[in-house]
């Protein structure tokens, strides 16, 4: 079996293994942190986990009290992070989320502009319908998730590294929301669909969490975070995983000769969706356990990713089909 790695990896194979190794222990303790508070969402977790060690951003989709909120202060316990919560409303301002300059005044009565940094300027933020605020505001976030740093009056301030946006919508009400464009969708690394929890999980909810409620416990320091998730981008990756992604991901765009794309897709993921799965793989991997991605973490992650970079045309919509439907059907075709 072919194996390709990454121009940027140095280290040998023998190295990768032992850190990996070393890292597999990590994550499972906080696979067990998280496991003490959160129930029934294991797929959720799964996800969300995921993109945050391939240093990415996640969008939550799901109807209240799903306990989203308690899964971002979770993660943000167990991974040692300094975690935010910003709730978006329509009258939100980019100096809301970013800062803003405030006037100060000495004695002598000189007066100077001091910077007073906002609330993104955090590890873990999470954004609580982030579809409630005006596109403005939006925008202003966004921009700090792609650049990792917010200018004001000219001058520019990094992030905190790590640095990793959790944002939710509620699918169900959409008056008085302003829904994210196609383009700001795409800088999300994956849609994190949150469902119901089965009966079992929910039994045990209520049994767990009407009296005095566990916590999750911090067994992670953000350093050793920013070290595995330099450590996902230097896993190497089966040749055949890699002829999976490109697959998959092409045979989702119209005009690539798949009938399933060509009826009933108006436009498809691009190359960022590619190298989305090529990390996510990898992260994958160290979450199950494994050493190397397979093409199961591919088909296993191909929904999150491509959901939110592919729109469907007239003709779908009016059979009542899904995207998610659509992916279904793509991944048939790959596996």
């Amino acid at each position: 079996m072919t194996i390709l790695a990454p121009q940027e990896s140095t280290l040998s194979e023998e190295a990768i293994v032992g850190l990996a190794e070393a890292a597999l222990a990590d994550i499972a303790r906080v696979k067990a942190s998280v496991g003490r508070v959160i129930f029934g969402q294991e797929s959720v977790v799964e996800q969300t986990v995921i993109a945050i060690l391939a240093g990415g951003h996640a969008l939550l989709v799901g109807v209240p009290g799903l306990a989203k909120t308690k899964l971002v202060d979770t993660l943000g316990v167990a991974m040692g992070l300094d975690a935010r919560r910003i709730q978006f409303t329509p009258d939100l301002m980019p100096s809301d989320i970013i800062g803003t300059e405030v006037m100060d005044q000495e004695e002598t009565g000189r007066r100077s502009f001091r910077y007073v940094k906002g609330p993104v300027f955090a590890q873990l933020l999470m954004a609580d319908e982030i579809n409630r605020a005006s596109p403005r505001t939006q925008s202003a976030l966004l921009q700090a998730m792609q650049e990792y740093h917010v200018t004001v009056a000219g001058e520019r301030y990094d992030l905190p590294a790590p640095f990793h946006v959790l944002a939710t919508q509620n699918p169900l009400e959409q008056e008085g929301t302003y829904p994210l464009p196609e383009a700001q969708l795409d800088r999300f690394l994956m849609q994190v669909d949150v469902h119901y929890p089965d009966l079992a999980s929910e039994r045990r909810i209520l049994l767990e969490t009407g009296g005095v409620e566990d916590h999750a416990k911090p067994v992670l320091a953000a350093e050793r975070l920013r070290e595995i998730q330099t450590l996902v981008r230097r896993m190497p990756v089966p040749e055949s995983v890699v002829d999976a992604i490109l697959t998959l991901v092409r045979s989702a765009r119209p005009g690539s000769g798949h009938k399933e794309a060509d009826t009933h897709i108006a436009w498809g993921p691009g190359p960022r969706a590619s190298q989305s799965l090529m990390t996510c793989v990898r992260a994958r991997a160290l979450y199950e356990g494994r050493l190397a991605p397979s093409i199961d973490d591919v088909m296993a992650l191909a929904e999150p990713i491509l959901q939110h970079r592919m729109a469907l045309n007239f003709a779908a919509r009016a059979e009542g089909m899904s995207v998610r439907d659509v992916i279904a059907s793509l991944k048939r075709d790959v596996g």
